[in-house]
């Protein structure tokens, strides 16, 4: 690379702990539009309650960190992904490397109750990089990353997927420490969709231990829930591969057991009678898996199996019980155990 300076774009929770990370190992410029986080940053070198490491540096000129940056990192949540590019776009070129750490889709149409979707209609975020920008090299950071525990240098892993090798090496070199371990993946999208799928599924995971349903209840969920995800990835003409390693059970188990999910929270807090937007308040980050919800419920034309998610629409958008629909769950009628892997 030319440059060993490497960008973040998004100074949220994860995207500040990705660059303290990154800062182990290079020169790291993070930007954030609010001139406060920047001096935040800079000055006191405190934000989203983690120090900040020497080798960090903010800003909220997007020209600077392109010019100054061929690796980025961009790390903000998919309902403002396309907004940033757009911010970002005349100043990106096809000798820029993005490899983004967001877990979500983006769609044009308003989501809307029974609104139907074609796949070709919604985007994955590397997607969405290539429509939006001049940038070819392209990649995604995904895998059970908690923000708080990755700000703890906690140990941890991800992978580094990318139809580019070069995009992998340069990624796991960037980020690859003895407290965080990156694989390798070409299968790009498989690896995107599994970080996105997981969201909904940690809802419903939080709802059991909201409702004191024990860990045998958890594990079902959890296990039935990975079907349910390589269901639809196989509708939709994905590999279920991705599903089976860091970024698909690896992610999934993480976000299922730990409180510091956002998912999971969401599903936690509707437990305990507060409504969606109560929780999105309290939360303060995006929770994907809600968003999630609606994507697959409207590309219900392509028949997949998806029961957990069917029932978890009906309970945050149309009010059912949380109750009856546990119930509900517990009496679909299931021909095998691991029934993905002969269909």
């Amino acid at each position: 690379m030319e440059d060993k300076t490497i960008g973040v774009i998004g100074a949220g929770s994860f995207g500040t702990a990705i660059a303290n990370l990154l800062a182990e190992n290079n020169k790291v410029i993070l930007f954030a539009r609010n001139q406060k986080v920047v001096d935040a940053i800079n000055i006191n070198r405190k934000h989203k309650k983690q120090e900040i490491h020497l080798n960090v540096s903010a800003t909220n000129t997007p020209k600077e960190i392109a010019d100054k940056c061929q690796l980025i990192f961009p790390i903000v949540p998919s309902s403002n992904f396309k907004l940033m590019l757009q911010t970002f776009k005349d100043y990106l070129t096809p000798r820029h490397i993005l490899i983004h750490g967001t877990k979500g889709l983006h769609v044009e149409k308003e989501l809307v109750k029974d609104l139907s979707l074609m796949k070709e209609e919604i985007y994955t975020m590397s997607e969405l990089i290539l429509k939006e920008t001049g940038v070819v090299r392209v990649g995604c950071l995904a895998g059970p990353n908690l923000a708080t525990e990755i700000a703890e240098k906690k140990l941890a892993a991800a992978v580094v997927a990318s139809d580019y090798d070069e995009v992998i090496e340069l990624g796991k070199k960037a980020l690859s420490s003895n407290r965080f371990m990156v694989y390798g993946s070409n299968d790009t999208v498989g690896i995107e969709l599994a970080g996105v799928l997981k969201n909904y599924i940690a809802i419903a995971a939080g709802m059991t231990s909201g409702l004191g349903y024990g860990d045998n209840a958890k594990a079902l969920l959890v296990t039935r829930g990975m079907t349910e995800m390589i269901y639809i990835a196989r509708s939709l003409g994905y590999s279920p591969e991705a599903f089976l390693g860091v970024a698909g059970i690896g992610d999934l188990m993480a976000t299922c057991n730990s409180q510091l999910s956002r998912n999971f929270r969401v599903g936690y807090f509707l437990t305990q009678g507060k409504n969606l937007a109560e929780i999105i308040k309290e939360i303060g980050e995006v929770a994907e898996g809600v968003k999630t919800l609606q994507l697959i419920r409207a590309l219900n034309k392509y028949g997949f199996k998806a029961p957990i998610a069917n029932v978890l629409y009906h309970v945050i958008f149309e009010g059912m019980e949380i109750k009856k629909g546990v119930n509900y769950l517990m009496n679909i009628n299931v021909e095998a155990d691991v029934d993905f892997l002969s269909k």
